[in-house]
């Protein structure tokens, strides 16, 4: 981000869980997904951060823990959030919120076929229009 805005700056915090079961998956997949999640995250904030004057700390979050069954994998960021109207359509090829030029319409896409179709796992998308939105990565071991 900060190779187009020198400018961008957030906070990242992180919270890992210390014993997590091994998952066995296709790195350079998983790292795909992850870059996207963490590029939507960056590119929200940075566009709340241009609305917003004072007092707002743009923020991501990523964390891990361990469920039955599974690891738990989520980005959070504290930017402009996804409006409900269009919430359902994110994961739809072509699909995108950002201006002509700046997204394919497919990095949520491949993410959600790379999860769900080569790793049996799931996405879930939460957002709050105006506060943000978390993404959460469940993977079987």
């Amino acid at each position: 981000m900060r190779a187009k805005n020198k400018e961008f700056n957030c906070q990242l915090v992180t919270a890992f869980a210390a014993e997590l079961s091994p998952v066995s998956v296709v790195p350079q997949e998983i790292g795909r997904v992850l870059l996207n999640l963490y590029n939507n995250a960056f590119y929200a904030i940075q566009q709340r951060s241009d609305r917003e004057l004072e007092g707002y700390e743009p923020t991501v979050w990523v964390s891990t823990r361990l469920l039955p069954g599974r690891v738990v994998i989520c980005v959070k960021d504290n930017g402009s959030g996804i409006p409900e109207a269009i919430r359902e359509k994110i994961f739809q090829p072509f699909f995108t919120t950002k201006p002509t030029g700046e997204g394919t319409g497919l990095g949520l896409s491949l993410s959600y076929d790379i999860i769900t179709k080569g790793h049996g796992g799931t996405i879930e998308v939460k957002s709050t229009e105006g506060k943000g939105t978390e993404l959460s990565i469940q993977l079987p071991f």
